[in-house]
């Protein structure tokens, strides 16, 4: 070695020592052939690890160049990034013919490249199996030019995880095939929740820098759907490992055309997905010559020096890696004990101990008995608590530090015995080390000590509960994870129920979680441990899951909202809010800062029935042709058949052998068809449940199936993920049809309702049109344009079309992708209609109402919202399912609507129920007044009627007929005796407040009518118009005077002091004008852009204005001069106004970003609302359309896509209150800055109030 490498590590010697853990350093120095297994005995026989670290460095100094390098990459590959940048500058320069050295072909670019995948590292003990990894690499090279599915199968213990890990330990293999790099996900035996929580890792490690999405996805669809935007748009060409996939249905959520490699037990595991699929099949054992070899290299001898014994020994272990590995453990601790390992693996008195694993292993069995029975009775103790932990997941050291109370050394060397004896697995993850079983060894152990789980367990969540009884694991702990993961796991096993409820129905346990892990787990959770949580009450229970279910869009946000003010929106009567309410109140003094919803409503289930017909999620259901019957299917593969009105059990058919997708009535009602994720079709007798026609021609599952709607010609239309749509008579066997066209698979279809056309859409992002008497393409409309980014190419747009459905006069057509709902003209295939539901979801499903203008869409975050196409307004939401909803459909004559879920349920609603109860769609052209205790309304809904509202309990006071025209604007005389309101027609009218009767009318404008207000005295009414012009209405003697002078619409004014009025418009301009005369007495010509806001201060010297040009200005009333030009925003600056005292001016954007400047200097004091949030949503969830600041300056509330409170001095966010719409418009104060009144877009009314 050189002096100056030399001196480099003398120099960091002190903080080598004190920090490297040497075992998995010295691994990678071994692989290098720069330290010996001599080397390794040497340091391993030191008490102590810092004196383990002191050895190796005294060896290393001992050695040359390659030995630095080699000790350096360990560092980095290892996690100690900071010891390695102490290092870095004594790297020696090597000599041109060594610099492309490699190691077994493995370069540094490999290494890198597997490194950052988290692909496993080799065994202690590896043997090479050339003949297998040459196979594999063989199929890998399939996956050049194209995605598609390499399976390693073979029997558990074979060695499938280690081969797929060696074959990618090619520099060629990667540089050719996998450019993007290779990602390794451990999967094992998963259920949904599981596979939800490796699907949202992955897609975290895969946008680190949060470039497409802050956070985590909050079901499998979504997940599937961010991964394979990531893998085409960051990851092009990479490889996905899948290690020990257990069931086909997991592989459905990588099905999205990328290149994975997996290991399973089962050869036909890729069958449910579709692609090119490629095979490997790895023997049960190893040979002869390679269990020896292992044999040979834990008792350091050459092959043939080994005793006679030894081939005994492979063969009693039927050539397992993992057995003879264990074997070999026990014989390099005991080398004379070879004749006594055989006779116990013959004499097999070790048998397995129940017969009910999922495993036939007597080897295995054998040799962990051997292995457990030689451990000291310390560590057998210990050993058993690994009897406890899930398969598949790996434990940090720190978890054991809490279940045994030990130092983090102190556990480390005792697991470090385990790993040795090959009775536990080791990973790294930075500087911390991760342990676990192999299947079968964790089989073996919780079958040996099953009698003792309960009481392990409970150990486990005692230590839990005195490590962490002051505060719950925060991030920065590397055991935080899988407490929030597993601790309600283990209160379960444990049988402490009454722990398991106390922490689940804890909203601070609530809030923790969510925040790491979004949603998704804990109603999992709650579904998973009902029957524990429902002993006492299951009100509580179904609380919780509703606040989660309801909230998940929200709760899956970055930053996560304030839990509490979410939980203060809940009914009065759930614990949730109860506790929330508490909660809040005990921070209220710490200056925290919390909003009533004063005007809510209990929510009640507007469901007429729920029915729990399946065990699985429910993907779809359907009426019977006469409405009395209701067919359902899902993922429990079973067909189900129940009464309309009562649920009563009909039919129960055991009907694939895969989750059923979709299901249908025929028009008679004699037949249902089924199709399912088997690739089968099959027609069913809707009476006895026998079969009646099945179909197998399909490649991929089989997503749909339709009959026709009359009886007169009954046909059956299907369509799949192999790309294909077919037509099936009943008289033939074969199809009749076969569509091609689409250019990926086909999602959903639906004959017309004159059954002329079927109607296909696809993951192609198109919607198509067939012929059905001849199965002929007769249109295609490309989704895609519709989602196209400004600049982006069409074939880069990635859209999913999930469902199409017909009008049902047949003459517009609909699709449903992402958030939207676009209608089509069928003749033209003009975009007529777009529906744009909450961006926090996707459209799951769509169905038009018979005879009706009203849709139906079922929604990802768990609510089902009807739409009325004509006027493209939403008439009602519908909460009540608890997970993502599948399927909504009418039933023949309209009057009701079943919608299916994840959650297992069937729902019945009544539509007119629906819609009623879904309270009043008020517009947000409002006036408020806020006096003491009351809080008045006074808002026009979308019928044309102004209505009178109590504002907290929410009651009709009084309201008018329905008028001709829709009201636009509306406002109270100061002496609340009087109101006035303007409509699209021009016309003012003023009213008798509390009988609602017209006293004057007015056709005065040309144009639709903006804004209009009284005098203080109720005499005068002023409106404007976009007719450009503004009038000054005695209404009582029909007077009026004109102001004319605005060339384009009149965007708003305000009364000033002395009967002057200030006026601004589209035209760039700001008029100050005299009522009384109707003189223009200034004209402020502010910009050539409009003028969309302005502001009097309150010393009414000066005024501000804000422009669609980005900027904002400052005016002096007696000079008529700018005092300042305020540069700054990105987007149209919408909305500004003075603080009480005049010293602040606050600015809102179409960026949703706030600015605060200093009045006197102009200067920009803070910036609000500037980050972008996820989603690619703006912070402020739109446009900032209003602000207002508290009387004291310090608090500053405003609108936008929902309602936000600042602290002025910092420009910090001080609460956010969600409403369930959005594009608030504007926002009520009351003086003492204590009650807010707005309403949003879905016309919902919110009086909020501040805690206190």
């Amino acid at each position: 070695m050189d002096e100056k490498a030399r001196s480099y590590l003398l120099r960091h010697r002190a903080a080598l020592e004190r920090d490297i853990k040497t075992s998995y350093i010295m691994d990678h120095m071994i692989n290098d052939e720069v330290l010996t297994l001599q080397d390794e005995d040497r340091v391993k026989t030191e008490a102590s690890q810092t004196k383990r670290a002191a050895v190796l460095l005294q060896i290393l100094l001992e050695k040359d160049n390659y030995s630095y390098i080699s000790f350096y990459n360990a560092l980095v590959n290892e996690g100690y990034k900071d010891l390695a940048a102490l290092l870095q500058d004594g790297i020696p320069v090597l000599s041109s013919s060594g610099e492309n050295k490699t190691v077994n072909g493995i370069t540094s670019y490999v290494k890198t490249v597997l490194c950052e995948g988290g692909v496993p590292q080799r065994p202690v003990v590896c043997v090479t199996r050339p003949e297998l990894v040459k196979t594999i690499q063989q199929k890998l090279y399939h996956l050049r030019n194209e995605s598609g599915w390499v399976t390693v199968h073979g029997m558990a213990g074979c060695g499938k995880s280690v081969l797929a890990a060696e074959a990618l330990r090619d520099h060629q293999l990667l540089e050719d095939c996998f450019p993007g790099g290779v990602h390794w996900i451990s999967v094992g035996k998963q259920d949904k929740a599981g596979l939800l929580l490796k699907l949202q890792n992955l897609c975290i490690r895969l946008d680190q820098d949060l470039q497409f999405s802050q956070r985590p996805p909050l079901n499998t669809e979504e997940a599937k759907d961010r991964l394979r935007f990531l893998i085409m748009r960051k990851y092009p060409r990479s490889l996905v490992v899948l290690d020990d996939i257990w069931d086909s249905w997991v592989l459905k959520a990588f099905d999205i055309q990328c290149r994975i490699l997996l290991t399973s037990r089962d050869r036909s595991v890729a069958d449910a997905v579709s692609g090119n699929k490629h095979l490997v099949s790895v023997e049960s054992g190893l040979p002869l010559d390679k269990g020896l070899e292992v044999l040979s290299l834990y008792v350091n001898m050459k092959v043939r020096d080994l005793p006679s014994q030894a081939e005994t020994i492979v063969e009693e272990c039927k050539g397992s890696p993992l057995v003879v590995s264990l074997i070999g453990a026990l014989l390099r601790d005991f080398p004379h004990r070879w004749e006594y390992y055989v006779r116990q693996l013959q004499n097999k008195q070790f048998k397995r101990i129940r017969k009910s694993s999922s495993y036939d292993y007597e080897a295995l069995d054998e040799a962990m008995s051997i292995s457990v029975e030689m451990l000291d009775k310390d560590l057998r103790n210990y050993y058993k608590y690994f009897s406890i932990f899930v398969k598949d997941v790996k434990v940090p050291t720190k978890v054991l530090c809490i279940l045994w109370d030990m130092e983090t050394e102190e556990v480390e060397d005792i697991l470090q015995k385990f790993v040795n004896k090959s009775l536990l697995f080791c990973d790294r993850n930075g500087k911390s080390f991760l342990y676990y079983l192999h299947d079968l060894q964790l089989d073996f152990l919780t079958e040996k000590n099953h009698e003792q789980l309960p009481d392990l367990h409970s150990k486990m969540v005692i230590q839990y509960q005195k490590h962490y009884k002051a505060h719950l694991p925060t991030l920065d702990r590397e055991d935080c994870m899988y407490w929030y993961n597993f601790l309600a796991y283990h209160m379960a096993s444990a049988n402490m129920h009454k722990e398991l409820r106390s922490l689940l129905f804890s909203l601070e346990w609530l809030k923790a979680k969510t925040e790491l892990l979004g949603p998704a787990h804990l109603i999992h959770e709650y579904v998973e441990y009902r029957h524990i949580l429902d002993e006492e009450a299951s009100t509580v229970r179904e609380n919780f899951q509703e606040f989660l279910s309801l909230n998940g869009h929200l709760l899956g946000r970055s930053p996560l909202p304030d839990i509490l003010q979410l939980g203060l929106c809940q009914p009065d009567t759930s614990e949730v809010y109860k506790q929330a309410k508490l909660q809040a109140i005990q921070k209220l003094g710490s200056g925290a800062f919390y909003i009533e919803w004063v005007n809510r409503m209990n929510k009640q289930s507007l469901c007429r029935l729920v029915v729990r017909p399946h065990t699985d999620a429910v993907y779809h259901a359907c009426f019977s042709s006469d409405g009395q019957s209701i067919a359902s299917c899902g993922g429990d593969k079973t067909l189900q058949v129940f009464k309309t009105e009562t649920g009563e059990r009909l039919l129960e058919v055991k009907a694939h052998d895969d989750e059923v997708l979709f299901c249908a009535f025929s028009a008679d009602d004699k037949y249902i068809a089924t199709c399912a994720a088997d690739k089968k079709v099959k027609v069913w007798n809707s009476r006895s449940g026998q079969l009646f026609r099945m179909y197998d021609e399909h490649t991929e599952q089989v997503n749909c199936c339709q009959f026709t709607s009359s009886n007169s010609q009954l046909l059956l239309a299907t369509c799949s993920d192999d790309c294909f749509l077919k037509f099936w008579d009943f008289n033939k066997k074969e199809c009749r049809n076969t569509m091609i066209g689409h250019l990926n698979a086909v999602i959903h279809c639906r004959f017309s309702p004159d059954d002329k056309y079927l109607a296909s859409c696809s993951s192609d992002g198109t919607v198509k049109l067939w012929e059905v008497p001849s199965g002929n393409e007769f249109k295609s409309i490309d989704v895609r344009e519709y989602f196209r980014n400004q600049g982006e190419r069409r074939e880069d747009v990635d859209v999913l079309v999930k469902c199409c459905c017909w009008s049902h006069d047949c003459v517009r057509i609909m699709g449903a992708a992402k958030n939207a709902l676009l209608i089509f003209d069928v003749e033209t295939a003009d975009l007529l209609i777009e529906l744009r539901t909450s961006y926090h979801s996707t459209v799951q499903y769509c169905d038009c109402a018979p005879s009706s203008q009203s849709i139906a869409l079922a929604l990802s975050h768990y609510s089902v919202e009807l739409w009325n196409t004509e006027t493209s307004l939403k008439v009602a939401d519908c909460a009540g399912h608890l997970s993502w909803v599948h399927c909504v459909a009418f039933s023949p004559d309209g009057s009701s609507f079943l919608t299916s879920s994840d959650d297992q349920t069937v729902r019945v609603w009544e539509t007119s129920k629906v819609c009623k109860s879904s309270g009043m769609f008020l517009k947000r052209e409002m006036d408020v007044v806020l006096r003491e205790n009351d809080v008045l309304v006074l808002a026009p809904d979308r019928t044309k009627h102004l209505l009178l509202i109590d504002g907290k309990s929410g009651n009709i006071l009084s309201q008018t007929e329905a008028q001709e025209s829709s009201i636009t604007c509306c406002c109270f005389s100061k002496d609340l005796k009087l109101a006035a309101f303007g409509d699209e027609a021009g016309t003012v009218k003023v009213l008798e407040l509390h009988s609602g009767r017209i006293l004057q009318s007015m056709m005065g404008h040309k144009k639709s009518v903006q804004h209009c207000q009284f005098t203080p005295d109720g005499k005068t009414l002023i409106s404007s118009s976009d007719d450009a012009t503004i009038e000054v209405w005695k209404w009582q003697s029909e007077n009026f005077i004109l102001l004319q002078g605005h060339n384009e619409a009149v965007k708003n004014f305000k009364l000033l002091e002395n009967s002057r009025l200030l006026s601004w418009s589209f035209d760039g301009t700001v008029k100050v004008w005299n009522i009384i005369t109707g003189e223009m007495e200034d004209d402020f010509v502010c910009h050539s852009g409009a003028v969309l806001s302005c502001a009097v201060s309150n010393d009414a010297l000066k005024f501000s204005s804000a422009f669609a040009n980005k900027s904002a200005k400052i005016w002096s009333f007696e000079s008529s001069v700018l005092l300042h030009h305020l540069d700054g925003h990105q987007a149209c600056v919408r909305c500004c106004t003075f603080s009480v005292d005049d010293k602040y001016l606050a600015t809102g954007d179409d960026n949703g970003e706030i600015r605060i400047w200093n009045v006197p200097s102009g200067q920009l004091l803070h910036l609000c609302s500037q980050v972008t949030e996820s989603n690619g949503d703006i912070a402020h969830g739109g446009w900032v359309t209003d602000v207002h600041f508290s009387p004291d300056s310090k608090i500053l509330v405003s609108t936008g896509g929902y309602v936000k409170w600042w602290r002025v001095d910092t420009g910090e966010s001080l609460q956010t209150f969600y409403t369930h719409g959005t594009n608030l418009k504007s926002i009520y104060v009351s003086p003492t800055f204590r009650v807010y009144v707005t309403v949003d877009n879905l016309g919902i009314l919110y009086v909020l109030q501040m805690l206190e």
